[in-house]
């Protein structure tokens, strides 16, 4: 039996370990020219690749009966096989890491279980721009010529940070098998906005922050937000971006709204009382100084500036000044208009529709022995070792799927 897996990525050579048990005959077919190019930048090196609290929740699909897929007994498998191929975790506040503190350990991990197996081939440097089904045999077009298999797992990632060779090249192709595809869209990227903040670029500063969709509250984030141009970035805001973006594109009204001084004050009338007990300790100074021990000094000037609040005592400010100003520090609405696109993008929402696959075995229900796991399907998740997670957790499940289900 010979599978051939697209894509040798953290899915896919999950995926190939997994299928090469049951002692098939596997072949990786890699556009790159070697293996694991996302895992190495994962986490700016680091690879958080799993969190001891990994829910559903964690999740983002136009399916909403997630735990079909992400449940304990999954998790736990994955933790194990984790485990077993070498990786050593360092855990810190839940999140774990190699214990290397380098994402090159869990990519040697994985190769050097694949270089332990002679069923393994891995093809580099080859693109796949096509796949077709004849009687019962896959044929796999590449720029090095066809490939022929008994089955064949898809893992090629979606369309995020296309420098490691994602770029959601068969979409099309799957969809003339009949999958639905929900478009892709950039997830865990910085957020575009309609107000001008030029003033504020490289500002950055720690936030709540809220997602409001047509004026509804949909999610809370804390964490360091920064300004840049016309955008805003920071993992508290990644966090938020995939209902966002997705908000976007089915014409909601989206909009961020930032508490600068979360740790003093959940609104304006508390930030008033603050600023007044300051004040009268310090012997009534001028507003900036006050302002500048709780907020970066270019936050300062731009909200003074900006609500034309001139420099004063805060008993010579107006009261109606003053009621803004607190309003604006501790509920700043910013109006999302866009997004940073899949060149800065971590991961893609979208993908093959999940109603299309059969969940326990991650095998298409519109063509038979043909199989997704990672990134392609529509299951995006937040930051902090989610998206790994499940590229290894589908990666284990189309692999022993695949090996069980010999023919």
């Amino acid at each position: 039996m010979k599978t051939i897996v697209i894509g040798g990525g953290a899915s896919g050579l999950v995926a190939a370990i997994n299928a090469s048990v049951f002692n098939n005959e596997i072949i990786i077919l890699e556009r790159n020219n070697s293996c694991g190019k996302k895992i190495l930048v994962t986490g700016n090196g680091h690879c958080n690749y799993f969190h001891e609290n990994i829910t559903k929740d964690n999740y983002h699909s136009k399916y909403k009966e997630l735990d079909n897929l992400i449940n304990k007994d999954n998790l736990s498998k994955t933790l194990s096989f984790l485990n077993n191929v070498g990786i050593i975790p360092k855990i810190k506040n839940g999140y774990y890491y190699p214990y290397s503190d380098q994402a090159i350990s869990v990519l040697n991990a994985l190769m050097e279980e694949i270089n332990k197996k002679n069923n393994i081939k891995i093809y580099t440097n080859t693109f796949v721009s096509n796949i077709k089904k004849e009687n019962e045999l896959f044929i796999v077009e590449t720029n090095n010529g066809e490939y022929h298999a008994d089955k064949i797992i898809v893992s090629v990632g979606g369309a995020s940070f296309p420098k490691s060779g994602s770029d959601g090249s068969l979409y099309r192709t799957l969809e003339l098998f009949g999958h639905n595809i929900i478009k892709p869209l950039p997830a865990l990227v910085g957020l575009k906005v309609k107000e001008n903040v030029k003033e504020l670029k490289g500002v950055r500063s720690e936030v709540e922050v809220t997602l409001l969709e047509n004026d509804k509250v949909i999610r809370k984030e804390k964490g360091e937000l920064q300004h840049n141009e016309d955008s805003i970035s920071g993992i508290c805001i990644m966090q938020l971006s995939s209902r966002a973006v997705r908000g976007l594109e089915n014409n909601m009204q989206e909009e961020i709204h930032i508490n600068y001084v979360k740790d003093i004050a959940e609104n304006k009338e508390e930030f008033i009382n603050f600023l007044k007990a300051q004040s009268k300790i310090l012997g009534s100074p001028k507003i900036t100084f006050i302002l500048d021990q709780v907020l970066n000094y270019k936050l300062t000037n731009y909200f003074l500036k900006t609500l034309k609040i001139p420099n004063l005592p805060l008993d010579e400010i107006s009261s109606l000044k003053l009621l803004s100003l607190c309003e604006n520090i501790t509920n700043y609405k910013l109006t999302i208009i866009g997004n940073n696109g899949f060149s800065s993008a971590q991961v893609t929402s979208g993908g093959v529709d999940l109603n299309d696959v059969n969940l326990k075995t991650l095998e298409s229900k519109h063509l038979s022995n043909l199989y997704f796991c990672g990134e392609v399907l529509d299951v995006d998740g937040d930051c902090g070792g989610y998206n790994l997670a499940f590229a290894f957790l589908s990666g284990i499940i189309a692999g022993k799927s695949v090996g069980d289900n010999r023919k």
